[in-house]
């Protein structure tokens, strides 16, 4: 293979990885969650009762429970998706979350205003 079209092949596939690595950037840089903050010796089942009473909300989906390691080990990080999420979703969100005496706070994560 002569080294112009050498240059031109590597040059093509440096450009599709970039492309690729730009989709998936992109893609990662979209995701906008919601992680509930808990007192500090709040349970894991306390956190599931908190994640089922805020599941119904529109555009603020809870994410699936971690399965990795054994439930006795971890500390369930409640999070719901709200890519999608108005304001008024948001401010639906943050006041079923406060009927709960455990929960602190929420924090936001991702692009603002999606």
């Amino acid at each position: 293979m002569p080294a112009a079209a050498a240059s031109v092949l590597a040059a093509a596939l440096a450009l599709g990885l970039a492309a690729a690595g730009c989709a998936t950037f992109d893609a990662t840089f979209g995701k906008r969650e919601a992680v509930v903050q808990f007192q500090p010796e709040t349970t894991n089942a306390a956190r599931l009762k908190v994640r089922a009473a805020c599941a119904h909300l529109p555009h603020a989906t809870p994410e699936p429970v971690p399965t990795g390691e054994p439930a006795a080990d971890m500390t369930y990080d409640v999070r719901y998706r709200v890519d999608k999420a108005s304001d008024g979703d948001l401010a639906k969100l943050q006041q079923c979350l406060q009927r709960f005496r455990s929960v602190v706070g929420i924090q936001f994560s991702g692009p603002a205003g999606s």
